[in-house]
């Protein structure tokens, strides 16, 4: 009968109502963690949910940086639905620059107030310290630097490494520290480095690994890095950095989870941010390799790597650090660099 009608309706010239079409939902991702780390925790969202994920992820030369410029460059028509970032400080710049859009995933509630911003633009999660680290062949226990003021001292000249500072967590880092000292302060810090001949690097991979191979005494890296030299068998140590009573505390940079403004799959975009922000993928990453540092205020299990709960954190309000990121990598590019 139907067959019939189609044809009785082709003779009158008539066309037939068009049928409904069924497309697989699907999920589009910029990811800075390391694909390693990430693209397994993606799959598995892929397989629980039934939505397709296609991620694009960064390199370590470019980490952050190249997808911050591309969200930032596909304004106008936006490809990404959510950006993964493996730090905050740009997450927040993009929100300055009207380029994210709300979401309220419920398993936000979970988080602390200083991980998640109050308008539901950002949710920080997974976090990493700021470490140092420290070959124990060549720097004996209780003679290794306890601040990062103190990498500055004569006797680290040409022993201290640190990635550039251009990039990643350790351009964040710098931003921060602007933040939460006085531009002077923190420029001198800098400038003193530079005049202590420190070591500049592609990376915070290759910072660790350094140390481990005994090139430098010691270097600024995350906790994630140093850890995978740890358990490669390099012989180095993790020290926390200004965790005294009178010291800054130990930074600590959070993964965050963002909707890009006007994205293609906006319901997809926060069921994916829901899901990253569950106990379990909290779990999960503080189990693997990464050893990322759970936020969740429930979390239970095991961490290997210190947590805010247990050394001093430095606090940090990460809008100021984002309005003076300019002002922080203007400098290291004009003067650092150098």
């Amino acid at each position: 009968m139907t067959s019939l009608l189609l044809i009785a309706l082709s003779w009158l010239g008539a066309e037939p109502a068009s049928q409904p079409v069924t497309e697989k939902p699907e999920v589009v991702v910029y990811t800075a963690l390391d694909r390693i780390f990430s693209e397994p925790i993606l799959q598995e969202f892929e397989k629980q949910t039934g939505i397709k994920v296609l991620a694009v992820y960064d390199t370590e030369s470019t980490k952050t940086i190249g997808l911050t410029n591309k969200i930032r460059a596909e304004k106008e028509r936006p490809r990404c639905d959510v950006f993964w970032n493996n730090e905050i400080v740009n997450t927040v710049r993009l929100k300055e620059e009207g380029l994210l859009q709300p979401c309220r995933p419920p398993n936000a509630e979970y988080y602390p107030a200083e991980f998640r911003d109050a308008d539901g633009f950002w949710y920080g999660f997974a976090a990493r310290a700021r470490v140092l680290i420290v070959n124990t062949k060549l720097v004996a226990e209780g003679e290794e630097p306890k601040s990062i003021f103190d990498l500055t001292d004569p006797k680290w000249k040409g022993k201290v490494g640190i990635a550039k500072p251009m990039l990643g967590t350790t351009a964040s880092q710098v931003a921060c520290l602007f933040a939460a000292l006085d531009e002077q302060r923190a420029v001198r810090w800098l400038d003193d480095l530079k005049a202590n001949d420190i070591r500049i690097l592609g990376g915070n991979k290759l910072c660790a690994e350094a140390v481990g191979q005994g090139i430098l005494s010691c270097a600024l890296t995350d906790t994630d890095d140093a850890l995978i030299e740890i358990e490669s068998g390099s012989p180095v140590r993790i020290v926390y950095l200004d965790t005294g009573p009178d010291q800054i505390g130990t930074l600590f940079i959070p993964n965050t989870l963002a909707v890009i403004k006007n994205c293609p799959h906006p319901r997809a975009a926060e069921q994916m941010i829901n899901y990253l922000l569950s106990a379990e993928v909290e779990a999960r990453l503080a189990a693997g390799p990464s050893a990322q540092i759970p936020l969740r205020r429930d979390f239970t299990g095991a961490c290997k790597v210190k947590t805010p709960n247990e050394v001093s954190a430095m606090k940090v309000d990460f809008s100021r650090a984002a309005a003076c990121f300019e002002q922080s990598a203007r400098y290291i590019e004009e003067r650092f660099l150098k």
